[in-house]
């Protein structure tokens, strides 16, 4: 119904938007709506785990705190008591507090769009607010972006969204590893035209599809594919009316942003761009970018978001030498070394201690000899004497025994007991058994193959990347080489690892024993790839012939580092061992003689693992070694996801004997699909994320 006194009604508007205008509100997404920091978030919410030993939560409310907002929604679901608690503990509540309104929404949501639509709903929403995820880490000046904003708001009404994006080129260590969006941007106008990711693990499109009226009603465009987007949007009211009116819209960007932009011809509404090139933007949507921000925290690049500016009350961090960011009360014993780490109150290192690039937390007890490395030790933790800790993440209330190797990637959950000569693989997530203290969610042991098919490491081995380039060693002209290459691959297309006939069985045997041999004398690779690539331009060998040399030999030395006995002077390997050592020491083998990393069809990589699968058939667990072999290919990105999935699907590798010593390998396969929804969550979809 109109008001009576459409003048009164004005002026009564009049002061309340005078009021939004004054007071900025931001609404932050705490939930994550996935598993991707599981086992912790199991007990604690994402928000709340340390970074650099401060709360995540910290750092996405002091970004806000220096934007000017007053008043602050954060929306939680999980665990949101424990949220609540801490932060009406915090220093954000108290009197001295920036924030006028700082209140926890608890919520039952399943996706940013549920969350959105309920948000919409509480009616707490008044104007113009920022939309930002609880894992942000920033110290831009955020004003420029919001004036530019309302500028554009005073000129029109449509113009409903900013989304601050940070421009960090196209490898950059906080950006994603698989799928990489990008934004498709009038300049002149500062409007995004077009939304898409690009890329992937696994057959992700590397192209992008645009509508030709683009082309043509804009003046410029430009295709920015080197931008971090960290998930913080200036949004008007009309947004969450958006959210509200497309009950589809479940998604952050492929889902809300792609529909606003493709349905521009319908509602004329549009969204904007403010993109940062000097200022540090991130968030910690994963645990390869909880890693990478660290490391950025350390390095002070988000300054002054750093330990020593002490963030929470209490704290009394000082940077000092070695670039160690100590607090008070740290003891370290004899020859204890500290370099580029962070180390909490009430934490003692003893003699002979090394602790490099890594988080220690408070009253941790670090016993002798141990070494951390690369690792994240959170509150509370005990290590006794000897053990060594890499590129780790250990949850408060855990207590490591004496001489434990925890390898990396390995994730320690809440007060889990290790026991003393326990290994620790690089493939668990530890999580504590109410009874005994000590479980692992994925047995470590060779007599479950299973373990190989458990969580993927947060770190991967950044010089596992597959080069062309490495077979520079021979004499061969770069004319020659890329005839060589393009060779291969039709060699590969027309070989089929099942028709023996055809092959030459002289060069399969000569090469088989020089390959084995350089692998018995531990010989460069380089050594016997030159060899081998001498011998197969002799014979006029296919690739695929020089493959099945590969696995054989490789095959024949696994066999041999299991069968030996203590006279040869080394003891005995399990299988998985063998098949871990012949790999990582050797993998440039299977390197140079695959040539489709660039490929969508991964021929020579399915090429190489149906051959694998062939030399496991009528051995010994050959289940295993096939799941093993798989496996670890994969982890040292020998073998990319995409040929791992392409080489499951073929046929090849489904038919008769074949079919059946590929059992095991069905939980690696699952494994790799669950994880790419958790990645698309980070990587791919980005709504589920916050």
């Amino acid at each position: 119904m109109p008001p009576k006194n459409p003048k009164a009604a004005k002026a009564k508007q009049k002061p309340q938007e005078e009021q939004r205008e004054e007071s900025l509100q931001a609404v932050v997404l705490a939930d994550s709506f996935e598993t991707r920091f599981v086992p912790f978030t199991l007990e604690r919410p994402r928000c709340l785990l340390p970074l650099a030993n401060t709360p995540l939560i910290e750092y996405t409310l002091e970004f806000l705190a220096h934007a000017g907002v007053q008043e602050v929604y954060v929306y939680c679901g999980s665990h949101a008591e424990q949220l609540e608690d801490y932060i009406n503990a915090s220093k954000w509540t108290s009197k001295s507090s920036p924030f006028r309104t700082l209140k926890v929404l608890k919520s039952t949501a399943t996706s940013v769009g549920e969350a959105m639509r309920s948000l919409d709903q509480l009616d707490v929403i008044t104007g113009d607010f920022l939309l930002v995820s609880g894992d942000v880490v920033s110290n831009m000046n955020l004003e420029p972006a919001l004036l530019k904003h309302r500028a554009r708001r005073e000129k029109s009404k449509d113009a409903i969204m900013t989304m601050v994006l940070r421009e960090a080129g196209v490898g950059h260590r906080t950006k994603s590893k698989g799928s990489r969006p990008v934004f498709v941007i009038d300049p002149a106008a500062e409007r995004c035209l077009h939304y898409e990711e690009m890329g992937g693990r696994r057959g992700g499109s590397r192209y992008v599809t645009l509508d030709p009226e683009l082309l043509t009603s804009h003046g410029e465009i430009e295709v920015r594919d080197d931008l971090i987007d960290c998930h913080i949007d200036i949004c008007a009211l009309d947004v969450l009316a958006q959210w509200s009116d497309n009950f589809d819209f479940q998604s952050l960007r492929k889902s809300f942003l792609r529909g606003v932009l493709k349905d521009y011809e319908t509602y004329g509404k549009t969204v904007h761009t403010y993109i940062v090139t000097d200022q540090y933007a991130a968030r910690v949507k994963s645990l390869r970018a909880y890693d990478a921000v660290s490391k950025d925290i350390l390095g002070r690049w988000a300054y002054p978001l750093c330990p020593d500016s002490n963030l929470v009350p209490g704290q009394s961090y000082y940077f000092g030498r070695g670039k160690v960011y100590q607090e008070n009360n740290v003891s370290l014993g004899r020859a204890a070394v500290v370099k580029r780490s962070v180390i909490g109150s009430g934490t003692s290192v003893g003699d002979g201690g090394m602790i490099n690039r890594s988080t220690v937390g408070r009253r941790c007890r670090i016993g002798k000899n141990v070494t951390i490395e690369g690792a994240y030790i959170w509150d509370d933790v005990t290590v006794e004497d000897g053990s060594i800790i890499r590129q780790a993440i250990i949850a408060n209330g855990t207590s490591i025994g004496k001489h434990c190797p925890i390898e990396p990637g390995a994730l320690i959950s809440f007060r889990a007991q290790i026991p003393e000569n326990t290994k620790v693989s690089a493939e668990s997530k530890i999580i504590r058994d109410r009874e005994t203290g000590y479980s692992n969610d994925r047995k470590a042991d060779d007599s479950d193959a299973s373990s190989v098919a458990s969580s993927r490491l947060i770190y991967r081995n950044p010089s596992a990347s597959s080069s062309v380039s490495s077979i520079s060693t021979l004499t061969s002209s770069d004319a020659d080489l890329k005839s060589d290459r393009d060779a291969s691959r039709r060699s590969s297309y027309r070989s089929d690892p099942s028709d023996d006939a055809r092959e030459n069985q002289d060069f399969h045997l000569e090469a088989t024993g020089s390959i084995l041999d350089g692998l018995q004398k531990s010989d460069p690779a380089d050594t016997i790839m030159l060899e081998l690539n001498g011998y197969r331009m002799s014979t006029n060998a296919s690739q695929h012939e020089v493959r099945k040399a590969v696995v054989a030999a490789f095959m024949k030395r696994i066999s041999n580092l299991i069968a030996r006995d203590n006279t040869a002077g080394a003891a005995p390997l399990t299988l998985r061992e063998a098949v871990k050592a012949v790999l990582t020491e050797y993998k440039s083998l299977v390197e140079r003689t695959t040539f489709d990393s660039e490929a969508e069809e991964k021929v020579d990589q399915v090429d190489f693992l149906l051959l694998v699968q062939k030399e496991a058939m009528g051995r010994p667990n050959g289940d295993q070694l096939l799941l093993f072999m798989a496996n670890e290919a994969y982890d040292l990105d020998v073998i990319e996801e995409d040929g791992v999935l392409q080489w499951w699907e073929d046929e090849r590798s489904q038919e008769g004997e074949m079919g059946t010593v590929r059992v095991l390998s069905e939980q690696f396969i699952t494994f790799l699909k669950e994880a790419e929804e958790d990645e698309s969550e980070d990587e791919d979809d980005e709504e589920d994320d916050d």
